[in-house]
Order: structure tokens, then C-alpha cells, then sequence
């Protein structure tokens, strides 16, 4: 884990360890001697802002961990962390809005680097509904609304197989960024039931070629697939954190029960 503190040297060093590269494989990508690397790591020499941040582009460094390695070597932090509402952010929020909107009548949700609840479109009431107070009370964290027993858990179909997806892609996501919160959700997630009771998994062709998240509604089983959307070349750490996690429907009869869900608010607003 990474730690404001910490010399500069071994943060570059726990990265480069983390991504599994060797010194050499570093200082060929990046341009620089084998020893001077080693220097650097040992703190036997300072790097420089611009050797800091091509070393840390290189080792795919998350942009907030990148500013605390500046911090470390002496230098200050090369990228902003705006709030959403921020004049600065307002292309960001136009873009996500019409995302979102544009998505109706089929759920859509904004979330940040930790997966909590930044907005969602209305078509996402097809998932909270059912679900306990304490889990839609802000800060919502959308994959413990997922997989808790008193949200939507229980009316997942294919709860084992979504449960060992969102773990896998949670647990990834962790690794990659060396985010101890992430390994936090880990942990409190993996603690869930498994829910080995769902229903088993159709063998139908979206089932051979994504895994779908079959969800109850009422009398009906809706099936969704889903996608993840990032901003591209981010330089603000709030940016670099967000996520539209969009889901479509997987057949037909999904896709006319959320068209008759969204009827009644047509022509409204």
C-alpha cells in the first residue's frame, strides 16, 4: 500500500513490484539507466517531476497515488481533484447527464472510484425497489446494494455467478490500484451468503457469450447485459475515478417490461 510518508524511492519500487516489472524492463520503457533507477529506488539519488511522472504513466500509477509519489520526492501534486459541481467539471456533468438520460428507459448509474452513488437515471427504481432504507441511505455503495441479503441479492437469479463476477472485477480493481478501501468492500462483500440457492443459470445464447444478471421483477425474470463506460486520458482525479455502468436489456420481453415501466412518466418533466 502506498502512504503519504513514505521516500519516494520505495514508492516507485512498490509499483514497479506491484506491475511485475523488473528494473531493466522500467528503465528501457522509460529511457533511463538500470542504476540510476536502482539509485532512485534506494534513494541514492532524486529523481526529477518529469522522471516521477513518466515512471509512474509507465507503471500505469492511479492519478491520486501519482501526486502522492510527487508529494514524497519533494514536488507538488501534478494533477487537480475538483468536486463534481465544480465550474471545471461542467463538460464532465453534461456528458454524464445525456449518458444517463439518453439510456432511459433501461438503468443506468454513475459511480465513483469506490463504487459509491454519484447519479442514476430513473429506470434504476427497477432495482432498488425491495430494497431495506440503510442501503439507500447516501452514501450508497452499489455493489453492497448488489449483493447484500437485504438488497438486491435476493432477487438475483443467477446470484453465485453475479456474485463471483462482481467479486473477480472488485477484487482486480483493488490490485490495480492498490486502494485499501477496495480491498475493504472486498472483504465485507466475500462475507455475504452466496446465494446458492438461485435459480440455475438458462443455457441460452446470451449465457455463452456474457454473463447476464438475471433479476426478479415481480412475476417476471428481467435479463440485462451490462457496460462500463470511462472518461478517455483523464487529468483530474475525480475524472479518473468515474464510471457509467450502463445495462441493456438481453431479450425482447426485458425490453418491453421497462418500455411499459417508463409509459406513465412519457411526456413529463
Amino acid at each position: 500500500m502506498t502512504r503519504p510518508g513514505r521516500p519516494v524511492g520505495e514508492l516507485l519500487r512498490d509499483w514497479r513490484r506491484t506491475r511485475g516489472m523488473s528494473q531493466l524492463d522500467l528503465s528501457i520503457e522509460v529511457g533511463v539507466s538500470t542504476r540510476h533507477l536502482s539509485f532512485v529506488e534506494t534513494g541514492r539519488s532524486r529523481p526529477s517531476p518529469e522522471l516521477i511522472l513518466r515512471l509512474a504513466e509507465q507503471l500505469d500509477v492511479p492519478l491520486a497515488e501519482r501526486n502522492i509519489v510527487l508529494l514524497a520526492g519533494g514536488y507538488a501534486p501534478a494533477y487537480p481533484r475538483h468536486e463534481l459541481n465544480d465550474p471545471e467539471l461542467a463538460p464532465v456533468r453534461a456528458a454524464v447527464r445525456q449518458i444517463l438520460d439518453g439510456h432511459s428507459p433501461y438503468p443506468a448509474v454513475l459511480v465513483d472510484q469506490h463504487w459509491q452513488l454519484v447519479e442514476a437515471n430513473p429506470a434504476v427504481a427497477v432495482f432498488t425497489a425491495g430494497a431495506e432504507p440503510h442501503l439507500l441511505t447516501p452514501p450508497i455503495n452499489v455493489l453492497r446494494l448488489s449483493l447484500h441479503p437485504d438488497g438486491m441479492a435476493p432477487r438475483i437469479r443467477n446470484l453465485p455467478e453475479w456474485r463471483a463476477h462482481l467479486l473477480k472485477r472488485l477484487r482486480q480493481q483493488a490490485a490495480t490500484t492498490n486502494d485499501p478501501t477496495l480491498y475493504e468492500l472486498h472483504e465485507e462483500l466475500r462475507g455475504y451468503p452466496g446465494g446458492d440457492d438461485a435459480a440455475p443459470v438458462s443455457d441460452d445464447a446470451v449465457s455463452r457469450v456474457v454473463i447476464p444478471l438475471r433479476y426478479r421483477h415481480g412475476d417476471q425474470e428481467l435479463s440485462f447485459v451490462s457496460t462500463t463506460t470511462l472518461f478517455g486520458t483523464p487529468l483530474d482525479v475525480t475524472v479518473a475515478g468515474l464510471a457509467v455502468e450502463a445495462f441493456f436489456p438481453a431479450d425482447p420481453a426485458t425490453t418491453a417490461t421497462l418500455q411499459a415501466l417508463a409509459k406513465p412518466s412519457a411526456g413529463t418533466g
